[in-house]
């Protein structure tokens, strides 16, 4: 059965799930993510992401999703999470923040999660701000910024 085949995706919170992600990360994004795990065991990861991150924690009351945007650059960042950041980061410009807000989110991370971290994570801050400003440079005007996963 394909993940799209899948009726457990049905659910309220997957319905929610995917409108935010959608929204944040942008339809490319979403649909690469989806296509990789399509029909393969990974296929459950993404469902339970959509559901109970997207569709369970970002459609809490209480924060707005700049604020989500801006806690997740510092905990990716943490991490160390790479491969995520690039794409959060183009969330966090469709959410809102701007790119000194970025670059200092970044370098508050410096004092907490170390230099290290910080520098590398500016690394994949700069590439993804000069990805987009590229794409902007050679496209329509659209916002936000389309991933190229």
């Amino acid at each position: 059965m394909s993940f799209s085949d899948n009726p457990l995706h049905e659910s309220t919170s997957w319905e929610a799930g995917m409108s935010v992600r959608r929204e944040v990360m942008g339809d490319s994004f979403v649909d690469n993510a989806l296509a990789r795990t399509d029909g393969t065991e990974s296929a459950e990861l993404q469902r339970f992401v959509t559901e109970h991150v997207w569709g369970a924690v970002w459609t809490r009351p209480g924060l707005d999703r700049r604020s989500r945007s801006l806690l997740n650059l510092g905990m990716l960042t943490a991490l160390r999470a790479h491969e995520e950041l690039a794409g959060h980061v183009r969330g966090a410009l469709a959410n809102g923040l701007t790119h000194e807000e970025i670059v200092e989110a970044i370098i508050h991370t410096a004092a907490y999660c170390g230099a290290p971290a910080a520098l590398s994570a500016m690394r994949i801050v700069q590439q993804t701000f000069d990805a987009t400003a590229n794409r902007a440079s050679t496209e329509s005007p659209a916002y936000p910024p389309q991933p190229s996963e």
